[in-house]
Protein backbone atom coordinates (compact mmCIF):
# COMPACT_ATOMS: atom_id res chain seq x y z
CA UNK A 1 0.00 0.00 0.00
CA UNK A 2 1.17 3.37 -0.96
CA UNK A 3 1.63 6.14 2.03
CA UNK A 4 -0.47 9.07 1.51
CA UNK A 5 -0.45 12.42 4.24
CA UNK A 6 -3.17 14.64 4.19
CA UNK A 7 -2.56 18.14 6.14
CA UNK A 8 -5.72 19.63 7.66
CA UNK A 9 -6.84 22.31 10.09
CA UNK A 10 -7.79 21.05 13.78
CA UNK A 11 -11.69 20.24 13.33
CA UNK A 12 -11.98 21.09 9.84
CA UNK A 13 -15.26 19.64 7.95
CA UNK A 14 -14.05 17.11 5.62
CA UNK A 15 -17.25 17.32 3.52
CA UNK A 16 -16.01 20.58 2.71
CA UNK A 17 -14.07 18.17 -0.08
CA UNK A 18 -15.03 15.59 -2.28
CA UNK A 19 -13.63 12.64 -0.05
CA UNK A 20 -14.44 9.09 -1.21
CA UNK A 21 -13.46 5.61 -0.22
CA UNK A 22 -12.92 6.08 4.05
CA UNK A 23 -14.46 2.99 5.38
CA UNK A 24 -13.97 3.51 9.24
CA UNK A 25 -11.93 0.49 9.84
CA UNK A 26 -8.72 2.49 7.77
CA UNK A 27 -8.31 4.84 10.56
CA UNK A 28 -5.48 3.19 13.51
CA UNK A 29 -7.06 1.88 16.73
CA UNK A 30 -5.72 4.20 18.99
CA UNK A 31 -7.45 6.95 17.47
CA UNK A 32 -10.44 8.02 20.02
CA UNK A 33 -14.02 8.46 19.11
CA UNK A 34 -14.07 11.87 19.67
CA UNK A 35 -11.11 12.75 17.24
CA UNK A 36 -12.91 11.23 14.24
CA UNK A 37 -16.49 11.57 13.78
CA UNK A 38 -18.49 10.21 11.47
CA UNK A 39 -20.80 12.68 9.80
CA UNK A 40 -22.96 11.37 7.25
CA UNK A 41 -21.85 8.63 3.99
CA UNK A 42 -18.16 10.29 2.64
CA UNK A 43 -18.20 13.14 5.63
CA UNK A 44 -15.91 13.19 8.42
CA UNK A 45 -14.64 15.74 11.42
CA UNK A 46 -11.35 15.58 12.27
CA UNK A 47 -9.12 16.61 15.70
CA UNK A 48 -5.51 17.12 14.86
CA UNK A 49 -4.32 14.02 16.07
CA UNK A 50 -6.58 11.53 14.31
CA UNK A 51 -4.67 13.12 10.98
CA UNK A 52 -1.45 10.93 11.40
CA UNK A 53 -3.98 7.94 11.87
CA UNK A 54 -5.00 7.84 8.01
CA UNK A 55 -3.27 5.52 5.60
CA UNK A 56 -5.70 4.32 3.54
CA UNK A 57 -6.45 5.71 -0.22
CA UNK A 58 -7.88 9.53 -0.39
CA UNK A 59 -9.32 10.93 -3.03
CA UNK A 60 -9.39 14.42 -3.36
CA UNK A 61 -11.72 16.38 -6.44
CA UNK A 62 -10.93 20.04 -6.89
CA UNK A 63 -13.25 21.62 -9.82
CA UNK A 64 -10.62 24.34 -11.26
CA UNK A 65 -13.05 27.40 -11.57
CA UNK A 66 -16.06 25.80 -10.10
CA UNK A 67 -17.40 26.37 -6.80
CA UNK A 68 -19.13 23.73 -4.76
CA UNK A 69 -21.34 26.12 -2.92
CA UNK A 70 -22.42 29.09 -2.94
CA UNK A 71 -19.56 30.07 -0.83
CA UNK A 72 -15.76 29.12 -1.33
CA UNK A 73 -14.76 25.27 -0.24
CA UNK A 74 -12.60 26.62 3.30
CA UNK A 75 -9.53 25.36 2.36
CA UNK A 76 -6.47 28.10 2.88
CA UNK A 77 -3.53 27.81 0.74
CA UNK A 78 -1.33 26.38 3.63
CA UNK A 79 -4.10 24.03 4.73
CA UNK A 80 -4.05 22.33 0.59
CA UNK A 81 -3.25 18.34 0.66
CA UNK A 82 -0.64 16.84 -0.51
CA UNK A 83 -0.25 13.46 -1.83
CA UNK A 84 3.05 11.52 -2.49
CA UNK A 85 3.17 9.87 -5.98
CA UNK A 86 3.35 6.50 -6.22
CA UNK A 87 5.91 4.16 -7.41
CA UNK A 88 5.97 2.98 -11.36
CA UNK A 89 7.89 0.24 -12.67
CA UNK A 90 9.73 0.83 -16.16
CA UNK A 91 7.14 -1.94 -17.59
CA UNK A 92 4.48 -0.05 -16.34
CA UNK A 93 5.58 3.02 -17.53
CA UNK A 94 6.69 1.74 -20.82
CA UNK A 95 2.51 0.12 -21.44
CA UNK A 96 1.39 3.94 -19.85
CA UNK A 97 3.59 5.47 -22.49
CA UNK A 98 1.86 3.51 -25.46
CA UNK A 99 -1.53 3.31 -23.82
CA UNK A 100 -1.06 7.06 -24.07
CA UNK A 101 0.35 7.30 -27.44
CA UNK A 102 -2.56 5.25 -29.37
CA UNK A 103 -5.70 7.45 -27.06
CA UNK A 104 -3.83 10.49 -28.87
CA UNK A 105 -4.01 9.24 -32.20
CA UNK A 106 -7.56 7.85 -31.77
CA UNK A 107 -8.45 11.68 -30.29
CA UNK A 108 -6.94 12.95 -33.29
CA UNK A 109 -8.76 11.04 -35.67
CA UNK A 110 -12.18 11.68 -33.81
CA UNK A 111 -11.62 15.86 -33.60
CA UNK A 112 -13.38 16.72 -36.53
CA UNK A 113 -14.70 20.54 -36.80
CA UNK A 114 -18.15 21.70 -36.09
CA UNK A 115 -18.02 23.44 -38.99
CA UNK A 116 -16.52 20.88 -41.75
CA UNK A 117 -19.76 20.09 -43.22
CA UNK A 118 -21.47 22.72 -43.13
CA UNK A 119 -22.64 25.24 -45.92
CA UNK A 120 -23.93 28.82 -45.06
CA UNK A 121 -25.84 30.50 -48.61
CA UNK A 122 -24.03 33.54 -48.63
CA UNK A 123 -22.93 34.41 -52.23
CA UNK A 124 -26.82 35.26 -53.07
CA UNK A 125 -28.99 38.23 -52.71
CA UNK A 126 -32.48 36.22 -51.84
CA UNK A 127 -33.07 32.90 -51.80
CA UNK A 128 -31.45 29.70 -53.07
CA UNK A 129 -33.50 26.97 -54.48
CA UNK A 130 -33.29 23.51 -53.50
CA UNK A 131 -34.46 21.00 -55.75
CA UNK A 132 -34.83 17.39 -56.02
CA UNK A 133 -32.23 16.37 -58.20
CA UNK A 134 -28.46 17.62 -58.79
CA UNK A 135 -29.51 19.85 -62.37
CA UNK A 136 -31.82 23.39 -62.67
CA UNK A 137 -34.48 21.62 -64.76
CA UNK A 138 -35.78 19.71 -61.50
CA UNK A 139 -38.20 20.39 -59.04
CA UNK A 140 -37.64 22.75 -56.28
CA UNK A 141 -38.75 21.73 -52.53
CA UNK A 142 -37.80 24.39 -50.63
CA UNK A 143 -35.51 27.76 -50.48
CA UNK A 144 -32.31 28.48 -48.11
CA UNK A 145 -32.79 32.74 -47.86
CA UNK A 146 -29.31 34.67 -47.47
CA UNK A 147 -27.06 33.39 -44.46
CA UNK A 148 -28.86 29.90 -44.08
CA UNK A 149 -27.25 26.95 -43.39
CA UNK A 150 -27.09 23.52 -43.96
CA UNK A 151 -25.42 20.17 -43.98
CA UNK A 152 -23.51 18.78 -46.85
CA UNK A 153 -23.55 15.16 -46.93
CA UNK A 154 -22.41 14.51 -50.31
CA UNK A 155 -21.01 15.91 -53.64
CA UNK A 156 -22.49 15.22 -56.86
CA UNK A 157 -20.31 17.77 -59.48
CA UNK A 158 -21.18 21.06 -59.56
CA UNK A 159 -23.65 20.54 -56.68
CA UNK A 160 -24.00 19.76 -52.77
CA UNK A 161 -26.79 17.34 -51.44
CA UNK A 162 -27.69 18.54 -48.18
CA UNK A 163 -30.39 18.71 -45.35
CA UNK A 164 -31.50 21.73 -43.92
CA UNK A 165 -34.56 22.10 -41.43
CA UNK A 166 -37.22 19.69 -42.73
CA UNK A 167 -35.26 19.98 -46.68
CA UNK A 168 -33.22 17.53 -47.99
CA UNK A 169 -32.38 17.70 -51.51
CA UNK A 170 -29.61 19.43 -54.17
CA UNK A 171 -28.16 23.21 -54.15
CA UNK A 172 -25.40 24.73 -56.52
CA UNK A 173 -22.45 24.03 -55.05
CA UNK A 174 -21.10 28.43 -56.15
CA UNK A 175 -23.59 29.50 -53.89
CA UNK A 176 -22.50 28.65 -50.94
CA UNK A 177 -19.57 28.37 -48.48
CA UNK A 178 -18.66 25.20 -47.23
CA UNK A 179 -16.30 24.65 -44.21
CA UNK A 180 -15.51 27.99 -43.23
CA UNK A 181 -15.27 28.51 -39.81
CA UNK A 182 -15.45 32.89 -40.25
CA UNK A 183 -18.40 32.53 -42.55
CA UNK A 184 -19.97 29.92 -39.93
CA UNK A 185 -20.05 32.02 -37.34
CA UNK A 186 -20.58 35.52 -38.54
CA UNK A 187 -24.27 33.80 -39.65
CA UNK A 188 -24.80 31.74 -36.42
CA UNK A 189 -25.12 32.33 -32.51
CA UNK A 190 -23.64 30.70 -29.85
CA UNK A 191 -25.60 29.55 -26.26
CA UNK A 192 -23.97 27.94 -23.28
CA UNK A 193 -25.24 25.92 -21.12
CA UNK A 194 -23.92 25.73 -17.04
CA UNK A 195 -22.74 21.94 -16.35
CA UNK A 196 -21.42 22.38 -12.67
CA UNK A 197 -23.67 23.81 -9.77
CA UNK A 198 -22.19 27.20 -9.38
CA UNK A 199 -19.50 28.49 -11.90
CA UNK A 200 -17.68 32.15 -11.36
CA UNK A 201 -18.54 34.37 -14.30
CA UNK A 202 -14.85 36.60 -14.18
CA UNK A 203 -14.40 40.29 -15.62
CA UNK A 204 -11.32 38.66 -17.52
CA UNK A 205 -9.82 35.49 -18.85
CA UNK A 206 -8.10 34.39 -15.62
CA UNK A 207 -8.70 32.71 -12.15
CA UNK A 208 -7.06 35.88 -10.85
CA UNK A 209 -9.31 38.07 -12.22
CA UNK A 210 -12.28 39.57 -10.34
CA UNK A 211 -15.71 38.08 -10.40
CA UNK A 212 -19.20 39.27 -11.32
CA UNK A 213 -21.62 37.01 -10.07
CA UNK A 214 -22.10 32.85 -9.83
CA UNK A 215 -24.25 31.12 -12.36
CA UNK A 216 -26.32 28.33 -11.40
CA UNK A 217 -26.44 24.77 -13.23
CA UNK A 218 -28.37 24.78 -16.33
CA UNK A 219 -28.30 28.14 -16.71
CA UNK A 220 -27.86 29.26 -20.44
CA UNK A 221 -25.82 32.42 -21.77
CA UNK A 222 -25.34 33.96 -25.13
CA UNK A 223 -21.56 33.36 -26.39
CA UNK A 224 -19.81 36.29 -27.69
CA UNK A 225 -16.93 34.88 -28.19
CA UNK A 226 -14.87 31.47 -27.82
CA UNK A 227 -11.51 32.93 -28.81
CA UNK A 228 -9.77 32.69 -25.98
CA UNK A 229 -8.70 29.23 -25.28
CA UNK A 230 -10.05 27.81 -22.29
CA UNK A 231 -12.85 30.62 -21.91
CA UNK A 232 -15.99 31.71 -23.25
CA UNK A 233 -16.48 34.97 -23.33
CA UNK A 234 -20.13 35.54 -22.70
CA UNK A 235 -23.04 37.72 -21.61
CA UNK A 236 -25.77 37.17 -19.25
CA UNK A 237 -27.60 39.90 -18.55
CA UNK A 238 -26.17 43.48 -18.00
CA UNK A 239 -23.15 41.16 -17.33
CA UNK A 240 -20.16 40.73 -19.79
CA UNK A 241 -17.54 38.64 -19.18
CA UNK A 242 -15.23 34.71 -19.07
CA UNK A 243 -16.35 31.85 -17.84
CA UNK A 244 -14.34 28.68 -18.26
CA UNK A 245 -15.35 26.59 -20.75
CA UNK A 246 -14.88 23.20 -19.01
CA UNK A 247 -18.33 23.57 -17.35
CA UNK A 248 -20.30 25.00 -20.01
CA UNK A 249 -22.16 23.02 -22.86
CA UNK A 250 -21.89 24.68 -26.21
CA UNK A 251 -24.34 24.91 -28.83
CA UNK A 252 -24.18 26.85 -32.22
CA UNK A 253 -27.41 28.05 -33.53
CA UNK A 254 -27.81 28.25 -37.56
CA UNK A 255 -31.36 29.64 -39.07
CA UNK A 256 -31.77 26.62 -41.85
CA UNK A 257 -34.28 27.49 -45.22
CA UNK A 258 -37.88 25.90 -45.33
CA UNK A 259 -39.69 24.05 -47.38
CA UNK A 260 -42.99 25.05 -50.21
CA UNK A 261 -45.34 23.95 -47.53
CA UNK A 262 -43.66 25.75 -44.49
CA UNK A 263 -42.97 29.33 -46.64
CA UNK A 264 -46.48 29.00 -47.80
CA UNK A 265 -48.02 28.68 -44.07
CA UNK A 266 -45.47 31.54 -43.19
CA UNK A 267 -46.63 33.92 -45.43
CA UNK A 268 -50.42 33.58 -44.42
CA UNK A 269 -49.41 33.70 -41.21
CA UNK A 270 -47.66 37.07 -41.50
CA UNK A 271 -50.18 38.45 -44.01
CA UNK A 272 -52.59 37.46 -41.48
CA UNK A 273 -50.72 39.09 -38.35
CA UNK A 274 -50.40 41.88 -41.24
CA UNK A 275 -54.28 42.45 -41.32
CA UNK A 276 -54.60 41.97 -37.81
CA UNK A 277 -52.33 44.93 -36.94
CA UNK A 278 -54.06 47.46 -39.50
CA UNK A 279 -57.27 46.67 -38.22
CA UNK A 280 -56.22 47.05 -34.38
CA UNK A 281 -54.30 50.56 -35.41
CA UNK A 282 -57.85 51.23 -37.65
CA UNK A 283 -59.91 50.46 -34.66
CA UNK A 284 -57.77 52.57 -32.05
CA UNK A 285 -58.40 55.37 -35.09
CA UNK A 286 -61.72 55.18 -34.63
CA UNK A 287 -61.96 54.91 -30.98
CA UNK A 288 -59.99 57.79 -31.01
CA UNK A 289 -61.97 60.07 -33.55
CA UNK A 290 -65.35 58.76 -31.91
CA UNK A 291 -64.22 59.56 -28.73
CA UNK A 292 -62.88 63.53 -29.73
CA UNK A 293 -65.56 66.00 -29.28
CA UNK A 294 -66.50 68.50 -31.35
CA UNK A 295 -68.01 71.98 -31.16
CA UNK A 296 -70.68 73.40 -32.88
CA UNK A 297 -70.23 76.52 -35.29
CA UNK A 298 -70.80 79.82 -33.18
CA UNK A 299 -71.16 82.12 -36.18
CA UNK A 300 -72.40 81.77 -40.09
CA UNK A 301 -69.49 83.75 -41.74
CA UNK A 302 -66.65 82.01 -43.93
CA UNK A 303 -64.17 81.79 -40.38
CA UNK A 304 -66.71 79.91 -38.41
CA UNK A 305 -67.37 77.63 -41.38
CA UNK A 306 -63.10 76.97 -41.50
CA UNK A 307 -63.52 77.09 -37.59
CA UNK A 308 -65.62 73.88 -38.02
CA UNK A 309 -63.83 71.86 -40.61
CA UNK A 310 -60.72 72.04 -38.49
CA UNK A 311 -61.72 70.52 -35.92
CA UNK A 312 -61.89 67.35 -38.35
CA UNK A 313 -58.08 67.63 -39.28
CA UNK A 314 -56.14 63.92 -38.71
CA UNK A 315 -59.87 62.08 -38.96
CA UNK A 316 -59.33 59.12 -42.26
CA UNK A 317 -60.42 59.73 -46.09
CA UNK A 318 -62.82 57.19 -46.92
CA UNK A 319 -63.97 56.84 -50.84
CA UNK A 320 -67.78 57.67 -50.85
CA UNK A 321 -67.81 58.36 -47.15
CA UNK A 322 -69.97 61.08 -45.56
CA UNK A 323 -68.84 60.84 -41.94
CA UNK A 324 -66.48 63.76 -40.70
CA UNK A 325 -65.28 61.44 -37.71
CA UNK A 326 -65.27 57.87 -39.07
CA UNK A 327 -64.30 58.69 -42.88
CA UNK A 328 -65.66 60.99 -45.83
CA UNK A 329 -63.95 61.91 -49.38
CA UNK A 330 -62.99 65.16 -50.48
CA UNK A 331 -66.48 66.30 -51.89
CA UNK A 332 -68.43 64.62 -48.97
CA UNK A 333 -66.16 66.86 -46.30
CA UNK A 334 -67.27 69.90 -48.37
CA UNK A 335 -71.09 68.85 -48.09
CA UNK A 336 -70.54 67.82 -44.65
CA UNK A 337 -69.16 71.02 -43.29
CA UNK A 338 -71.41 73.49 -44.60
CA UNK A 339 -74.74 71.20 -43.82
CA UNK A 340 -73.93 72.14 -40.38
CA UNK A 341 -74.39 76.03 -41.57
CA UNK A 342 -78.21 74.58 -43.11
CA UNK A 343 -76.29 75.00 -46.87
CA UNK A 344 -77.16 71.86 -49.21
CA UNK A 345 -74.66 71.03 -51.36
CA UNK A 346 -74.01 67.96 -53.65
CA UNK A 347 -71.44 64.78 -53.01
CA UNK A 348 -69.86 65.46 -56.15
CA UNK A 349 -66.28 67.51 -56.81
CA UNK A 350 -67.79 68.15 -60.21
CA UNK A 351 -71.13 69.75 -59.50
CA UNK A 352 -69.36 71.60 -56.82
CA UNK A 353 -68.20 73.70 -59.84
CA UNK A 354 -71.69 75.55 -60.33
CA UNK A 355 -72.95 76.35 -57.20
CA UNK A 356 -73.14 79.91 -55.34
CA UNK A 357 -71.31 82.15 -57.19
CA UNK A 358 -68.09 82.73 -58.92
CA UNK A 359 -64.92 84.73 -57.37
CA UNK A 360 -61.59 85.45 -58.52
CA UNK A 361 -58.43 84.86 -56.79
CA UNK A 362 -57.29 88.08 -55.76
CA UNK A 363 -60.79 88.17 -53.57
CA UNK A 364 -60.28 84.67 -51.77
CA UNK A 365 -62.12 84.65 -47.97
CA UNK A 366 -61.72 81.97 -45.71
CA UNK A 367 -64.84 79.54 -46.45
CA UNK A 368 -64.48 80.09 -50.03
CA UNK A 369 -64.60 76.50 -52.02
CA UNK A 370 -61.53 75.46 -54.10
CA UNK A 371 -62.75 73.54 -57.24
CA UNK A 372 -59.77 71.35 -58.74
CA UNK A 373 -59.91 68.17 -61.87
CA UNK A 374 -61.54 65.91 -59.73
CA UNK A 375 -60.72 67.33 -56.25
CA UNK A 376 -62.41 69.85 -54.05
CA UNK A 377 -61.20 71.57 -50.61
CA UNK A 378 -62.23 75.12 -48.57
CA UNK A 379 -59.58 78.07 -48.27
CA UNK A 380 -58.85 78.13 -44.73
CA UNK A 381 -56.98 81.72 -45.47
CA UNK A 382 -52.96 82.53 -45.70
CA UNK A 383 -52.76 80.76 -49.15
CA UNK A 384 -53.85 77.48 -47.10
CA UNK A 385 -56.42 74.80 -47.71
CA UNK A 386 -58.14 72.29 -45.93
CA UNK A 387 -59.20 68.95 -47.22
CA UNK A 388 -60.09 65.42 -47.24
CA UNK A 389 -56.82 64.73 -49.47
CA UNK A 390 -56.08 60.84 -49.97
CA UNK A 391 -56.12 57.32 -47.85
CA UNK A 392 -52.97 57.59 -46.72
CA UNK A 393 -53.26 61.21 -45.41
CA UNK A 394 -56.93 61.89 -44.52
CA UNK A 395 -58.74 65.81 -43.75
CA UNK A 396 -54.76 68.02 -43.43
CA UNK A 397 -54.14 71.43 -44.02
CA UNK A 398 -51.71 71.88 -47.27
CA UNK A 399 -50.13 74.81 -47.18
CA UNK A 400 -50.65 76.41 -50.86
CA UNK A 401 -53.71 76.37 -52.35
CA UNK A 402 -52.31 75.83 -55.81
CA UNK A 403 -50.19 72.45 -54.97
CA UNK A 404 -52.15 71.59 -58.24
CA UNK A 405 -54.48 73.91 -61.14
CA UNK A 406 -57.20 75.70 -59.78
CA UNK A 407 -60.28 75.42 -62.37
CA UNK A 408 -62.76 77.84 -60.43
CA UNK A 409 -63.46 79.16 -56.52
CA UNK A 410 -66.87 79.25 -55.59
CA UNK A 411 -68.61 81.29 -52.14
CA UNK A 412 -71.93 79.80 -50.87
CA UNK A 413 -71.89 82.35 -47.79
Amino acid sequence: MVSKSLRLTAGFLVSALVISSIPAEAFAADTSAEAITYISEGAYSFSAGALSAINETIVLKEEDDSVLAAGDTGVTENDAPTVSQPEVSEQEDSQEAADSAVSEEETAAETVSPYANIAIANNINSYLNVRTEPNTESEAVGKLYKNNAAVVLETVGDWYKITSGNITGYISAKYVTVGDEAVCKSASTMTAKITTNSLRLRKEASTESGIYTLLGKGQKVTVLNDETEGWLYIQYKSYKGYISAEYAEVTINYEYGETKEEEKAREEKEKAEAEAAAKKKEEAKKQQSSSKTYKNPTGSDGQAVVDYALQFVGNKYVWGGESLTNGVDCSGFVMKVYEKFGIDLPHSSYKLRKVGTKVSASDLQPGDIICYSGHVAIYIGDGKIVHASNKKDGIKITNNYKYKKVITIRRVL
